[in-house]
């Protein structure tokens, strides 16, 4: 029987199930004695379990099976549940979710048996008054260890027949451009297959943070002889050792830390505070719900952005016509199209709680790997937001998360030196704010160095040292250039800048922005700013010249007529205005889009547009109106325009660009 056809259902439901499985198991190792949660583990674990066997996938069917032997005798009171058997659980569990990644990749469930684990589980039933660890033997058959990314890359490339290279290569000791030399090897083994490791790390490499030999690890085709010579004919190379990585010879490097903290006694273990989750649980109700494939939800969207296109037509050819019952008729075709639109958005929105529930698993391995003790609180994991947007959310507010863990909360023993609780807090929260969805992350940690950041920026030639008069959030914008990093010390968690400059590009992508609010000594809060879709929204039609451009109505704050003779010019030839005893920059649209401004106005219509607190006001020659617009894409050759957004086709078949606000305000 052809099960390919089940793979889809069978992916989807396994996510849940191993969510289901990492959010119950938070929450046992906090209450070991709770029953209730060891069945709820297990019923996830039995029908996991049944799923892979009935599409086949053998080794998932085993490692599962092993799992829910363990939990069968906590269930029964044979096992008691202590730290160490739950490092193995969570372990399982990423196991598991390797497994789900190959297959969602390839459609199989790869080589990697994870025996050693099955072996770990089986062991725990053997001798379940001890304390059980991931066993050495499992670490020191592996010939090679990687990083978990590495490892699912390496499987997954054997699963599609490529070969797994590792090179070690020694330059010659007259070598004077250590780092030029390694490049010049990168680029010509980029020439024959996927280079997916170094050691030292491409950073380091760069910046000659090494002695002369470095290695690298390859997926390709090629016979690895022919890759060895291509490397040899480069000068300066001294030697080149080849080796082929087999199945089975792979391990994940964190395993041998793993071990050594698994062994270590019980109160070592209580150093580390497991992050929790703590929101009220609400009543369970049911609901009836169906699985629909995006791509279906998508169709009706566009069609529904083709009817509002042709509705904005009508009205205009409406305007012709001096006739009541046609009138009418249009204002119900209006009505039902708002109605229907509200309705497919509805369909299209998700509960940020998708990507949340990911968070409280990481925070706790990160709250064990960094020595600091911190719980991170969520709220408002109901809040609804188009699922293109929270699609994209996950990379952004990962950085931010662990971000306040290695930046912002303090060592537990500086923490209360200062005055301040032993254990930090994360707070991460999500509402709505108008036609936005604003999503904070905020801890109770030391704050940002203003000071240092702005000897940082003097360090790296941003800022002069006369340049001493720049007010706290121009300080703070310096943290999301690329590769600006206030870490002294390298981590593999920050110290490279490559962190809030992500954020940034991601979120202003998105339509949105992100603003910081910080105090020494108090802590820092991150605000991001999001429309609730990308696909319909409410716009303002203005014109320069004979051209059209619409600016979204949710960053509009006001609308202004303002004569000439109050717009002052002050240093540098920058205009303002006062608008309620607040100073408001303006800048003409003319000039913007590279038109010629028109001067000779003895009054200007000024649309204020916002960026969180910073107001910008911009001239525009006149208002044609506000209307619901369909967000078209620029497509690839013109994605690097910064100052618009996109585009929509109004009623009359004519295009008009759509500004982006974040760029207005710069």
């Amino acid at each position: 029987m052809d099960m390919s056809q089940y793979l889809g259902m069978f992916i989807e439901e396994a996510r849940d199930h191993i969510q289901s499985l990492n959010d119950n198991m938070l929450k046992l190792e906090e209450n070991p004695e709770d029953l209730q949660l060891v069945n709820e583990i297990f019923r996830s674990a039995h029908t996991l379990k049944g799923m892979a066997g009935t599409m086949g996938f053998v080794n998932m069917q085993k490692l599962t099976h092993a799992m829910e032997n363990v939990l069968a005798a906590a269930r029964d009171g044979k096992l008691k549940v202590n730290p160490n058997i739950m490092d193995v659980l969570f372990k399982t569990v990423d196991a598991l979710e390797a497994y789900l990644d190959v297959i969602v990749a390839t459609g199989t469930e790869g080589q990697e048996t994870n025996s050693h684990l099955v072996n770990v589980l089986n062991a725990i039933l053997v001798k379940p008054t001890e304390e059980m660890a991931l066993p050495s033997t499992s670490k020191t058959s592996k010939k090679y260890e990687y990083d978990e990314f590495v490892v699912r890359a390496i499987e997954r490339a054997w699963s599609q027949g490529f070969n797994v290279y590792k090179f070690d290569v020694v330059l010659d000791q007259n070598c004077l451009l250590k780092s030029a030399r390694a490049y010049l090897v990168f680029r010509t083994v980029e020439e024959l297959g996927e280079i997916i490791h170094s050691k030292p790390s491409v950073q380091d490499i760069e910046d000659e943070k090494f002695d002369f030999e470095f290695s690298i690890t390859v997926i390709s085709k090629q016979p690895i002889e022919k890759i060895r010579e291509r490397i040899l004919s480069i000068s300066e190379i001294r030697e080149v050792k080849a080796l082929e990585i087999k199945s089975g010879e792979v391990g994940r490097a964190e395993e041998k830390e793993e071990i050594e903290e698994v062994q270590q006694e019980t109160q070592v273990q209580e150093t580390v505070k497991v992050v929790r989750q703590q929101k009220q649980e609400a009543p369970q109700k049911t609901s009836k719900t169906v699985r629909v494939d995006i791509e279906r939800l998508d169709v009706l969207m566009n069609l529904v952005s083709e009817l509002i296109i042709i509705k904005s037509r009508i009205e205009g050819l409406a305007k012709k016509y001096n006739d009541r019952q046609y009138e009418e008729s249009i204002e119900y075709l209006e009505r039902i199209t708002t109605s229907l639109h509200d309705a497919v958005m509805k369909v299209r929105m998700v509960p940020v709680e998708r990507v949340f529930s990911r968070f409280p698993r990481m925070m706790r391995d990160l709250a064990r790997e960094l020595g600091k003790e911190f719980e991170l609180v969520m709220s408002g994991e109901d809040t609804e937001v188009d699922r293109t947007i929270v699609d994209e959310l996950g990379d952004p507010l990962i950085h931010l998360l662990r971000n306040a863990a290695d930046h912002g909360i303090e060592d537990p023993e500086e923490r209360v030196k200062n005055g301040k609780p032993r254990s930090g807090l994360i707070k991460l929260s999500a509402y709505h704010d108008g036609n936005n969805v604003v999503i904070e992350v905020e801890d109770d940690g030391k704050g940002i160095d203003l000071e240092k950041v702005k000897q940082k920026a003097i360090e790296k030639g941003l800022l002069k040292e006369d340049q001493i008069d720049l007010s706290d959030q121009e300080i703070i914008d310096f943290l999301f250039m690329p590769s600006f990093s206030t870490k002294d010390k390298v981590t593999n968690l920050s110290g490279r800048g490559v962190g809030l400059d992500v954020v940034k590009t991601k979120i202003e992508q998105l339509g949105g922005m992100v603003e910081v609010k910080t105090q020494k000594g108090k802590g820092t809060k991150f605000v991001i700013r999001l429309p609730l879709t990308l696909a319909i929204i409410q716009a303002l039609l203005v014109t320069v010249h004979d051209e059209i451009y619409a600016i979204p109505v949710a960053s509009i704050r006001e609308i202004v007529d303002v004569a000439k003779e109050d717009i002052k010019v002050v240093q540098k030839g920058k205009e303002i205005i006062m608008l309620r005893n607040q100073v408001i920059p303006i800048k003409h649209l003319h000039s913007i889009v590279g038109l010629e401004p028109v001067l000779d106005k003895k009054k200007f219509t000024v649309v204020i547009v916002r960026r969180g607190e910073k107001l910008t006001g911009i001239i525009v020659d006149r208002l044609l109106g506000q209307q619901d617009i369909v967000i078209k894409s620029l497509g690839k050759y013109l994605e690097g325009i910064t100052l618009i957004s996109g585009a929509t086709i109004l009623g009359d078949g004519s295009v008009a660009m759509i500004l982006d606000p974040n760029m207005l305000t710069v």
